[in-house]
This record gives C-alpha cells, sequence and structure tokens, in this order.
C-alpha cells in the first residue's frame, strides 16, 4: 500500500506536470475548492440528511445550531463566489478559476473557456447574494421596500455550482495528469457525524438520569 504524499510533494507534482505557472495556481485552487466541499459534506450531515437529525440538533442547543446552520451556509456562498470572481478586483489579483483560461494549453482551452463561462452562471446567484445580503446589506431588500428579489439559493443550486467549478479542475487533472480528483469524499473522522453521536449519546443519558 503506497503512502500518502505529503502537501508540498503533492505542490511539487503538479508543478512538475502542469509547469510553475498553471501547477501553482492549480493546486491552490485544488485546495479551495476541497476545502469547500468539506464544509459543504459538514454542513449536510447536519441539516441536510433526515429530519431526525434536525430534531436531535434541536433537543440539543437549537439557538447554537441556528447560528452554525446560516453561518455556514454563508460562508460556502462567499466562498463559491471567490472561486469564480475576476481575477482582478480593486486593483489587486485574485485566485480564481478565472485565471485559468490563460495559462492551459490550446487544445483544452475551448473546453476549459465553455466550463468556466458555465460555472459563472451556475455561481451567479451567490455573487447577489453577497453583494446585497452577506457581504454588504441592501437597505431597500432589508426593510422589504420594492426591490428586486434575491435570486433562488437551495442545495440544489449549491450542488450544481460545486460540481461545474470541480469539472473544471478534473478536466485539468485529466489532461496534464490523466487522473481525476474525487472532491466529495475527503471528509475524515472528527466531522459533524461523530458530534451527531455524542449528542445522541448525551441526549439518551440525560432521558435516563431523569428518569432515575
Amino acid at each position: 500500500m503506497g503512502r500518502y504524499l505529503t502537501a508540498e510533494e503533492v505542490k511539487r507534482e503538479h508543478i512538475e506536470k502542469l509547469g510553475d505557472n498553471l501547477g501553482s495556481l492549480f493546486h491552490e485552487l485544488e485546495n479551495e475548492v476541497s476545502s469547500l466541499h468539506m464544509k459543504w459534506e459538514e454542513y449536510l450531515e447536519l441539516f441536510g440528511k433526515t429530519p431526525s437529525r434536525i430534531d436531535l440538533l434541536n433537543q440539543s442547543a437549537p439557538v447554537f445550531f441556528r447560528i452554525v446552520q446560516d453561518s455556514l451556509w454563508e460562508n460556502i456562498i462567499l466562498h463559491l463566489a471567490r472561486l469564480t470572481d475576476p481575477p482582478k478586483s480593486a486593483g489587486k489579483n485574485n485566485l480564481t478559476i478565472q485565471r485559468l483560461l490563460d495559462l492551459v494549453d490550446t487544445n483544452i482551452i475551448e473546453t476549459i473557456s465553455g466550463q468556466i463561462r458555465y460555472a459563472k452562471e451556475k455561481t451567479s446567484f451567490c455573487r447577489d447574494w453577497r453583494n446585497r445580503h452577506i457581504a454588504h446589506r441592501d437597505l431597500k431588500l432589508a426593510i422589504g421596500d420594492y426591490v428586486e428579489p434575491l435570486k433562488p439559493a437551495s442545495r440544489a443550486n449549491v450542488k450544481d455550482a460545486l460540481e461545474s467549478i470541480a469539472r473544471i479542475l478534473n478536466t485539468i487533472s485529466e489532461y496534464y495528469m490523466k487522473s481525476t480528483i474525487a472532491f466529495d469524499s475527503i471528509v475524515g473522522p472528527g466531522g459533524a457525524e461523530d458530534l451527531l453521536y455524542i449528542l445522541d449519546d448525551g441526549i439518551r443519558a440525560d432521558i435516563e438520569r431523569r428518569k432515575r
């Protein structure tokens, strides 16, 4: 069984196979997308699996877990918006998938261009939420004055957005490294599922204690 590569070894491999500029950019984008998928999987583990899990959270600490739910959701929306932002804003360079277009091989540039356009379309709701609700609070929207409502933002929308970004990185990975990345299978021990078991055990113990 082969050993796992360290983060530095993975970066060196990316640079070796994709070149200095593209390899460095790809490496950081892969880390960002992996982190985003992890947050999304944890969100779903807590709030998107079964009603019984919501009941468990509400029995444990309803106010706290509502804050966690809203904070995680907004963080994920912001993360998606950042990844699809323009290469430069306010005179500053951004880490974004749009930077890939100037660096990939001409054989896949048309494919990547189309995939980036698609990802920008699938994440347009994220930028609307960021600009008018999260990073800034649109006054008319806040007070209920007549204004265009926020673009719909559902779990299905987030899933489509995540997949559209992952598809770009996997197109590049397959072309240069003959492999793809399983972004949706990276959550290990110590996550939300472990917390749910502990909460369930605690509530059961409390019920037994009260009975006694």
